[in-house]
């Protein structure tokens, strides 16, 4: 009986948490477009520009963290929901996507915590 009631959320729940971390990553892309939009604004309006370099790390730590939480998350929530395949396909996707995201994110984290 619990292994019927879990597969009848599991789908769902993977299925909501993964239209969740694509509309987070959009909406985090969407600011970081938006700060450079006001950095390059701010370049050619001849006035002193404010530091848009730490907003624009802090949205860069920010996707890193939602491009790599969100698979993370949805691995979570497939693994307890007994849908293996699927849990190690986004666990996948969230080691890959961490192996790429780990420079910038570096580099990120450097442009906001200077020594």
């Amino acid at each position: 009986m619990t292994s019927t009631v879990t597969s009848r959320w599991a789908p769902t729940t993977v299925a909501l948490l993964t239209l969740a971390w694509v509309v987070a990553v959009l909406a985090t892309l969407w600011w970081w477009f938006g700060i450079g939009l006001a950095g390059w604004a701010d370049q050619h309006s001849g006035q002193p520009s404010r530091s848009a370099g730490r907003e624009a790390a802090r949205a860069t730590l920010v996707l890193a963290l939602v491009a790599v939480g969100g698979p993370i998350l949805v691995a979570v929530a497939a693994f307890t929901g007994r849908l293996v395949r699927t849990g190690a396909v986004y666990l996948a996707v969230a080691i890959v996507l961490g192996a790429l995201v780990a420079p910038v994110a570096a580099d990120a984290y450097r442009t906001q915590n200077p020594r």
